[in-house]
């Protein structure tokens, strides 16, 4: 094929070795109209659909990744640079499992609920709250996890009756394309998913003007600031989810064996692009030497290289801008008196290209950007603190608040812990993978985001609640406290006051007697009057 046939296509390549993957069309903005406006159409059919039947499609989705499984992995580990292992767990096997789960708990999720009376006066009243679709979500995903954050998102929409429009990174397409062939997979009406390659940029500007109902966003937070500016001209909602920059308090009576594994997993894994990863780790001053020397070991005996196959630990950072990131904030730290203490070995491949080694930094302090902003790479930095008041207090120095985690045996200490830090996720004694429970709400807290996505809250937030008011006494003519007004009817409405609410039984009484005298004018047409 010759070079003009990819003159409107991304060129997507290994970013440890340089091959190239492959070519991803992009979409023009007339396109993009197009699209929005048949999306528009097909979720006004699909919403109708019986529940069961989008489950049906929805296991189908999941019955495809099971059979296509390793195929998926693979495509994970060439385009973003992850190992093997770590695409199949964190993205392969916990997207089928929340599909399985979507599926199985849609029902109960998008159920109505009848509300309970407020008050015995207006018990007559019954209100019921539906869950209808927003209409056409938009969903702009990131390069990190590029299969399994935007599948969440994708399957609660379909599941909800949302047709969805899924703008994936421009680094990450051969994943893509791999999850538009999964969706597709299941035969879904036309319009009702649609893939589109475009820059982040157009893509939020054009989206509102389009008309979309809800955009769900995952990135930094500069850009997602600027979406939310772009949505107040045309107030349309947002979910944002804008990364954080992780704490790990570790007590005196930590089993160090697991949180030193659990340390080096949740901060070195994807080579540190988790938004949800450990990047602060603070250990009580009685252990810290011996958690030292135990990070240490883990950390050096991390295998890396394409020559590892399957058996890879630990992988490249998936884009040459965040490794200068990582750079640029080890160098800050660096100058400001942090140390080197460990750094994995590097890797036996010549040509492995955005390797970045696992590095532990200790001396660090607050004042360093290692500390205070995201750095999304396999560097952590680790402090010593003496007491657990101190170290809530430096977990929770930070402008983020995404996720967190508290270590100890004793697990009633570990909560009191954790219910102070400021985090929408606190996880004991392990961190990050919370986000591969279908049923955990994800999301945070400060600048960390808006909104949640994944279980429950995130088919509430892929809903709007509409409430539906039932009079039981329709019956009658009139309501109380229609027109037209009179001072009996004041009386007998202030009388209410001290039926429900008089603290002696004389006065509930007294107001009883006043609310009876009213109670005929329900009977009585508009020109009766009282």
């Amino acid at each position: 094929m010759n070079e003009t046939a990819f003159q409107n296509t991304t060129a997507c390549y290994n970013p440890a070795s340089g091959e190239l993957l492959g070519h991803s069309p992009v979409t023009g903005a007339e396109e993009l109209e197009s699209i929005v406006a048949q999306a528009r159409i097909a979720q006004q059919v699909w919403a109708k659909f019986p529940l069961s039947e989008r489950v049906n499609y929805v296991l189908r989705i999941r019955d495809w990744i099971v059979e296509h499984g390793d195929e998926i992995a693979m495509t994970i580990h060439r385009d973003n640079g992850k190992s093997p292992v770590d695409a199949m767990a964190t993205e392969v096997l916990s997207s089928a499992i929340a599909a399985n789960y979507y599926a199985k708990n849609a029902k109960k999720f998008l159920k109505p609920k009848k509300l309970r009376p407020g008050n015995i006066i207006l018990s007559y009243k019954q209100s019921t709250i539906y869950r209808e679709p927003f209409g056409v979500i938009g969903i702009i995903s990131p390069w990190n996890y590029p299969f399994t954050i935007p599948f969440h998102e994708v399957i609660i929409g379909l599941l909800s009756g949302n047709a969805i429009i899924l703008k994936t990174a421009r680094e990450t397409q051969m994943v893509g394309r791999k999850l538009e062939e999964c969706i597709q997979a299941a035969d879904l009406p036309d319009g009702v998913f649609n893939y589109v390659n475009m820059a982040g940029k157009n893509f939020g500007q054009q989206i509102f003007s389009l008309g979309i109902d809800k955009l769900f966003f995952t990135g930094g937070q500069r850009a997602g600031a600027q979406l939310m500016a772009e949505a107040a001209k045309t107030v349309t909602p947002v979910s944002l989810e804008l990364g954080s920059n992780d704490a790990m308090i570790i007590c005196e009576d930590a089993d160090l064996e697991r949180a030193a594994g659990g340390a080096v997993w949740a901060g070195m894994q994807n080579s540190g692009q988790s938004c949800g990863g450990i990047e602060r780790i603070y250990v009580h001053e009685n252990v810290y030497e011996p958690f030292l020397e135990l990070l240490k070991s883990y950390t050096e005996s991390l295998k890396c290289g394409l020559e590892c196959g399957k058996g890879m630990d630990y992988g490249v950072m998936t884009t040459t801008e965040q490794v200068d990131t990582v750079n640029r904030h080890l160098e800050n730290a660096l100058e400001l008196g942090a140390e080197i203490f460990v750094e994995s070995q590097i890797p036996e491949s010549a040509n492995l290209q955005n390797f970045v080694p696992a590095r532990v930094l200790t001396g660090v302090n607050h004042s360093m950007d290692v500390m205070r902003e995201e750095t999304f790479g396999p560097v952590v930095g680790v402090m010593s603190y003496g007491t657990d008041r101190e170290a809530i207090a430096l977990a929770n120095d930070s402008i983020h608040g995404l996720t967190s985690s508290v270590w100890s045996k004793d697990r009633k200490r570990a909560e009191k812990i954790a219910r102070q830090i400021q985090s929408g996720t606190v996880l004991v004694n392990d961190h990050l993978m919370s986000h591969g429970m279908a049923e955990t709400p994800w999301g945070g807290f400060k600048k960390s985001g808006i909104g949640r996505t994944h279980g429950a809250l995130g088919f509430e937030e892929m809903t709007q609640p509409q409430v539906v008011v039932r009079d039981r006494l329709s019956f009658t003519r009139r309501a109380l406290w229609w027109h037209p007004y009179s001072e009996k009817l004041y009386n007998g409405l202030s009388a209410i006051l001290e039926l429900l609410y008089g603290k002696t039984l004389r006065r509930r009484l007294k107001g009883f007697w006043y609310f009876l005298t009213i109670i005929p004018r329900l009977f009585r047409s508009w020109k009766t009057g009282d």
